[in-house]
């Protein structure tokens, strides 16, 4: 049960880098349930468990939550630039929680790479984006930052549906284990969707490209300095050097981010 959860641990542009990473790790599953781990960055540092029944159901799991939270991902960041006066990914067709469109678009990010990396690391890892106006985007940086802003509020809405979910479920007893004590059926997603939603809308808030962080911040600028900014942001030779620094350093400050969360949405303490 959720009671022994453990936590521890002119061209076009593209919007919603959408970069997602979830974890399989071994042991336990700490999004809620025995059987396989299922962790997040932090079980980088343990052995690669086997591809076992149980694992290939978990990681399964895992990849439908991943893509459904991308495609959401990167609807919202085109409904905002639609309402915001950009089209281009609507028309592009990025506009839909059908994940067809954002797969086409991103094959790579949303299927090869997620599922190759699950079977040779245990890892799913992933990316999607969505088209926009670059011109747009510098005449109105503001709304550019609430486009950005757009597809990470859409992760953690899901990641609170998933919280009511849980609470709905621990209150009522929809959560079901077997006789090996292993998770039920529903108890798997809803422990993925929380998680994984968690894990995408804090890594995108990372201000550093290409990440929705690195643009939302041009709320807190001027005009004048957020296009300035905008400028350096598309010609700055650093920006797989921020990526980089981003992945490998995010590990270390999401474990806390996650135990904070956890106590305070799970369980209802800090």
């Amino acid at each position: 049960m959720l009671e022994h959860l453990e936590s521890r641990n002119g061209k076009r542009g593209n919007r919603g880098r959408g970069n997602a990473s979830a974890v399989l790790g071994r042991s336990r599953l700490h999004s809620q349930c025995s059987a396989p781990t299922l962790e997040t960055p932090r079980s980088l540092r343990t052995k690669m468990p086997e591809l076992t029944p149980d694992l290939i159901v978990v990681g399964f799991i895992w990849y439908i939550v991943f893509l459904f939270s991308t495609t959401c991902h990167e609807a919202s960041h085109a409904l905002a630039a639609k309402l915001g006066g950009d089209d281009t990914a609507t028309l592009g067709g990025q506009l839909t929680l059908n994940p067809v469109p954002h797969i086409r678009r991103e094959p790579w990010g949303m299927v090869l790479v997620p599922l190759l990396a699950f079977l040779f690391t245990r890892q799913i890892i992933g990316w999607a984006s969505a088209p926009f106006n670059p011109e747009w985007e510098r005449r109105y940086p503001k709304r550019s930052a609430w486009m950005a802003l757009a597809g990470p509020a859409a992760n953690f809405m899901l990641m609170l549906i998933a919280v009511v979910l849980i609470h709905l479920a621990r209150n009522f007893g929809w959560f079901y284990r077997g006789p090996d004590g292993k998770a039920g059926f529903f108890e798997l997603i809803v422990s993925a969707f929380y998680f994984l939603n968690l894990l995408l809308g804090v890594f995108n808030l990372l201000p550093v490209p290409p990440l929705d962080g690195s643009t939302g911040i041009m709320l807190f600028m001027g005009e004048g300095t957020a296009r300035s900014y905008l400028d350096w942001l598309r010609t700055s030779p650093y920006r797989l050097v921020g990526l980089l620094i981003a992945f490998y350093g995010f590990r270390y400050i999401y474990g806390p981010i996650e135990d904070f969360a956890t106590r305070l949405l799970i369980f209802g303490r800090f």
